[in-house]
């Protein structure tokens, strides 16, 4: 409770100490950034920290945070004197707007605590990994943090998110066990404000541009309340799956007779895995399948021509909170809010001003500018993927305004250019320090000609937003609102010609600078190139439905956008569009990694794609809330109803399932490491030993991902040679690990002690760990580390010695 409590005075007094800078910097928005202020704060405070500590301007310690602090509060207390008496006339006239925000922040981020207490466990999928990043860049001597999982080398990962949460635990006194379940709660408060804040200030603008002044006042309060929808359709509203869970439990649409099998031709048909299998009898409402939750984040099913499965990550919001890995995309989110924001603000009129670039002029003042390039940056160091989407919503933003300002034209690209070239520029020299060591892992654009998303798994994935989308724009139309539907159809159709060529393009050139690739691949089909055609293209029209639904939202999408004014229904058609090619792109192209197809092309572009559009369901339902009148209100409503019925029921049971009905076995905790004093109070004693031990390189046992290896360095914060190594190697070079895995082994089994002693300088040991893992992983010759070194931690199995 006290390092709660600390984390959210912490995080409090950081957003109110930033305000007066986000007032400054955020004039069009109608909350002046309240609500994004805490993410700000962190943001600019992070940054400080960490180019100061990269330079060596700072340590990695309380005096560098506090410095970073200083900084900040300058900058703060500078525009606070400039814009005092606007600032406090503006506090007095928005109290309500401010309670209502401190209260979402504090239900939200205390709400997650208390599920994360029920299940504080850092074990599993890639958990230990992060706990990892946390670990080692609190127990870093300088920065570039160092990784580790591979003694001698600093992290090469998009590691700015684990950044902050070191940040904080340092400044608090927080382990890193303990800190790890506080950041995910304090990323989902941050988020729910981040989306709260979007929505009030879509909801003010519109409502500033049709009514009068008390009016306006009246529907602005009226906002405070809707706008808690918006969090909700981020963070807590799920996909159809969960629903389709309950379905099959009870055992609907199946069929059963006495002298077969059960059948059903709809879930075959649904074709997704689990969902497919009989359900077991008695029929009941809950399902009870072990780990039932986990499908939902797998929708999409990938088969390769030749009929092989390929796995596909469809993850929404509630689903990661509910696992909560402390992944990037999930440490993004409330600075993904954020740059929505900044390009919210430049939408709204914000930042007017000129710059002369020299061969061209930007229509946007320097302190706009600094502050997209401050955001798009930390976007890229916090989840590299996310700063295409961010850049793209942000520099879309400015080509409208410059629309509405000079009309139509190909003047927009070379403003689109003018904007998005420098900023990505600045952004990259901005945060320098990172890429000097940043091996990514994509290599280059992969045409894909197999694997398409089918029409019933785009709904059970979107279904829960795009029926309020569908609904909002038929409204518009109903409406008469003005539209462009020539221009739409024709930019709509060249788009998905765009894609297709770009396919076929890059297809072509690696058919002639890589033919024995291409080769290899149409054998693994079992087809000559002609016939993979056909087939891969047979295969796109019997999966039509998934590409009619899409460009049935973007193209009317698209219509209002061209004849739109710039207000907010134009900024929610604009995520609406962009929403669509995020889902539509990965059917046609997506980023080579080391999985080698697009599992992760889709769940980064539909992760994305989801913020976007539960921002724009969110707002569609509250419009129409209150423009429709007498049966289509009454008709709407009941929409709305089966639409929160079906998009809850994942949240409302996966949560119990999870958490084991909040009855935890050994009681409400956030500290991990409670678990590892339970479950092996030897290891956790030399743990804590070797936490309070000079620093060295400890040597322990090598093994696979998603497993125990690695635990001594990961508790510790002290390097290992070596943790999991396919992890390892998506992460830089495979060749850098060397051969760290066999020399570990030899180090434990060999007799002869010359090399055992080489394989101690090479990398520089200083403590060699013995514990249960390394003797079922080795046969360990323990014998010549008593001859030849001193013991300097035993208890029970457990024995550490220090190398002189």
């Amino acid at each position: 409770m006290i390092a709660f409590l600390s984390w959210y005075i912490l995080i409090t007094v950081l957003g109110w100490l930033t305000f007066p800078l986000a007032y400054s910097l955020f004039p069009a928005l109608a909350d002046r950034g309240y609500a994004f202020a805490r993410a700000f704060g962190l943001l600019i405070w992070g940054y400080v920290f960490w180019l100061f500590a990269s330079f060596r301007i700072a340590q990695n310690d309380l005096g560098g945070l506090l410095l970073g602090l200083v900084i900040l509060g300058g900058l703060s207390a500078w525009t606070f004197v400039k814009w005092k008496s606007e600032l406090i006339r503006w506090l007095d006239e928005h109290q309500r707007l401010i309670l209502v925000t401190e209260i979402l922040f504090l239900t939200a981020f205390g709400l997650m605590a208390f599920v994360r207490a029920a299940n504080p466990e850092i074990v599993g999928t890639e958990k230990p990994m992060e706990l990892m990043f946390i670990n080692g860049i609190m127990n870093s001597p300088t920065f570039p943090p160092r990784d580790l999982w591979l003694s001698g080398y600093a992290i090469s990962y998009y590691y700015f998110g684990y950044v902050m949460a070191s940040m904080l635990a340092l400044f608090t006194g927080v382990p890193a066990t303990l800190a790890f379940n506080l950041m995910i709660a304090l990323i989902f408060g941050l988020s729910a404000v981040g989306a709260y804040g979007i929505l009030y200030n879509l909801l003010t603008n519109r409502q500033s541009l049709i009514a009068d002044r008390q009016s306006e006042i009246v529907n602005r309060q009226s906002s405070i309340v809707s706008s808690l929808l918006a969090p909700l359709f981020l963070l807590i509203v799920s996909n159809v799956e969960g629903f389709l869970e309950v379905l099959r439990s009870r055992g609907l649409f199946w069929h059963f007779s006495a002298d077969g099998p059960a059948t059903s031709r709809f879930w075959s048909w649904l074709d997704i895995p689990d969902l497919r299998e009989v359900p077991a009898q008695p029929f009941q409402w809950i399902p009870d399948r072990y780990l039932w939750w986990w499908r939902a984040s797998r929708v999409v099913q990938d088969y390769e021509l030749n009929g092989s499965w390929r796995e596909v990550i469809d993850e929404f919001p509630f689903f990661s909170y509910l696992l909560s890995d402390l992944h990037p995309h999930v440490l993004a989110m409330p600075f993904n809010l954020l740059a929505i924001a900044v390009a919210l603000n430049l939408f709204f009129g914000g930042w007017r001003g000129k710059i002369d670039l020299y061969f061209g002029e930007l229509h946007i003042n320097k302190a706009g500018f600094f502050t997209i390039a401050l955001v798009l940056g930390g976007l890229a160091f916090l989840n590299t993927w996310d700063i295409l989407i961010a850049g793209a919503l942000i520099v879309f933003s400015y080509a409208l305004v410059r629309v509405h300002e000079s009309g139509w034209g190909w003047e927009r690209l070379a403003d689109i250019l003018l904007l998005g070239v420098p900023a990505v520029v600045a952004a990259f020299v901005m945060y320098l320090p990172f890429y000097v060591g940043f091996d990514s892992q994509a290599g280059g654009i992969i045409p894909n000609f197999m694997f398409v998303t089918r029409g019933a798994h785009i709904w059970v994935m979107w279904g829960t937003l795009f029926v309020p989308l569908f609904a909002y724009l038929i409204y518009l139309w109903r409406g008469r609102t003005p539209a462009d539907w020539r221009a739409s159809l024709f930019a709509s159709l060249g788009l998905l010609v765009v894609l297709l060529l770009a396919m076929f393009t890059i297809g072509f050139l690696a058919w002639k600078l890589k033919p024995d690739l291409v080769l290899s691949i149409l054998q693994s089909q079992g087809r000559d190139g002609a016939a993979f055609l056909a087939d891969s293209m047979a295969r796109r029209l019997s999966y039509i439905g998934g590409l009619l639904t899409l460009l049935a939202l973007l193209i009317p999408a698209l219509a209002f956008l061209f004849r739109s004014e710039n207000n907010s229904t134009a900024f929610v058609l604009l995520m609406i569009a962009l929403g669509m090619l995020l889902i539509l792109g990965p059917d046609f192209l997506y980023l080579r990694d080391n999985f080698g197809w697009r599992i992760n092309t889709v769940f980064k572009f539909y992760y994305q794609a989801w913020i976007v559009l539960s921002l724009s369901a969110a707002y569609g339902i509250i419009v129409l809330f209150r423009s429709l009148r007498g049966a289509a209100n009454v008709g709407f409503s009941i929409v709305f109803a089966l639409v929160l019925i079906v998009g809850l029921t994942y949240p409302a049971l996966s949560i119990f399932n999870r958490t084991s009905n909040f009855n935890p076995p050994f009681g409400y905790t956030l500290d991990d490491f409670e678990r590892v004093q339970r479950d092996n109070p030897d290891e956790a004693a030399a743990i804590r030993w070797l936490q309070s031990a000079p620093d060295g390189v400890v040597a322990e046992a090598v093994g696979g991902a998603y497993s125990s290896y690695g635990r001594i360095s990961i508790y510790t914060g002290l390097p290992t040679v070596l943790g999991w190594e396919n992890h390892e190697g998506q992460w830089r070079d495979q060749a850098l690990q060397g051969s760290r895995q066999v020399d570990i082994e030899t180090l434990y089994t060999t007799n002869d002690w010359i090399t055992t002693q080489e394989i101690i300088d090479r990398y520089h040991i200083r403590y060699i760990y013995i514990g249960n893992l390394e003797r079922s992983s080795y046969r360990v010759n323990e014998e010549k580390f008593n001859r030849f070194l001193k013991p300097v931690f035993q208890q029970g199995s457990v024995i550490v010695y220090k190398v002189p």
